[in-house]
This record gives structure tokens, C-alpha cells and sequence, in this order.
């Protein structure tokens, strides 16, 4: 297992940035190597990275949310990841980003990568490339304030909305469980 611990400091009050991180679709406009998120749930979102000439698809889940607080998540398929971020007040208009990812290298490429630290330069650049662009945009370009709590051991997250009522999920698809969809 690889670990990754880093930490930034940004120009912007705290709910700018958290609310910005939140925003996990704008996430390529400063990740190196993200192709795309999508996200597919309050708690789940659809991973298409490129790094080091590998393609890969994988699916993560929001395991702990916290406005202004914290933000968690842990892979549920493919590549075996865990990170969580946390945001701390310095003053009123600086707030202190800090990361910490867990992850399983797989590749013999990925193994030497995390040997030379290949992965803490990828999650320092990713860090500052995300300080230019909320610094430089003047502000988030989105948000999602719900609440999701740490689940007990082993169960799932359910996301409680910014409102604090949990959505009526009587007319969910019984297939899936989700909304219905069409």
C-alpha cells in the first residue's frame, strides 16, 4: 500500500474551496491525468483516468462529507483507492487543503512510481494547479452542500441534503435501488 500525504494553502475562504472540491466533474480542469468524472449519485462518481500511458475506468464512493469539513472516498471497483480531504480554517480568506490518498500500486510502472515518490509530485501539482484555479476564478463554480455520514462498519453512505430531509425514495427503481431514470 502507497500513502500520500500533502497540503496546501489557498487564497479563498473555506466554503469557496470546499465548495469547489465538491464539485468533483471540474476536477480534469486542474488534475493531471483525470479524464473525466461523472457523477452518477450523490455518492458515487465514474473515474476515467490516463496516467503513465494507462487507461483506466473505476467507480468511487463518498464514504464521509462534511460542509466545509471534510471529504472522503473510497474506490469501488477496479484500481483500490481511499483518500479523504480536509479543510481548515486559517482566516477569514485562507484555508488550508489537506490530502491524504491510500493506494494499492498494481503495475510494475505504478510500484516504481510510488518507490520515487512519482505519485506525491502528481498530488502536489494537483494541489497547486487547484490553488491557480480557484485563486484566479474569483470564486467556485458550483456546490453541494449535503451532509454525508461515516457509515457504521461495513454498511453504505446515504447523503442527507443541504435541507437536512432525506429524499422519498418510494418511487426508486426496485431493480437498482436508485432513482428511476426516463
Amino acid at each position: 500500500m502507497a500513502s500520500v500525504q500533502e497540503s496546501i494553502d489557498v487564497a479563498v475562504p473555506v466554503s469557496t474551496a470546499y465548495n469547489q472540491w465538491t464539485q468533483f466533474e471540474s476536477f480534469p480542469q486542474f488534475m493531471g491525468g483525470v479524464d473525466s468524472i461523472t457523477q452518477t449519485s450523490d455518492t458515487h462518481t465514474h473515474w476515467v483516468t490516463s496516467i503513465g500511458g494507462v487507461k483506466r475506468e473505476f467507480d468511487a464512493e463518498i464514504t464521509e462529507q462534511h460542509p466545509d469539513e471534510r471529504v472522503a472516498w473510497k474506490s469501488t471497483d477496479g484500481e483500490s483507492h481511499a483518500g479523504v480531504v480536509t479543510f481548515h480554517r486559517l482566516d477569514q480568506n485562507t484555508t488550508r487543503l489537506m490530502v491524504q490518498i491510500d493506494w494499492h500500486p498494481e503495475t510494475f510502472t505504478e510500484k516504481i512510481g510510488a518507490v520515487v515518490n512519482a505519485d506525491t509530485a502528481q498530488v502536489k501539482g494537483d494541489l497547486k494547479r487547484f490553488k491557480e484555479f480557484i485563486e484566479k476564478s474569483g470564486g467556485e463554480t458550483g456546490a453541494w452542500r449535503g451532509d454525508v455520514a461515516a457509515p457504521p462498519t461495513g454498511g453504505t453512505t446515504e447523503a442527507i441534503p443541504a435541507n437536512g430531509t432525506l429524499p422519498d425514495t418510494s418511487t426508486n427503481d426496485p431493480d437498482s435501488g436508485g432513482p428511476r431514470v426516463g
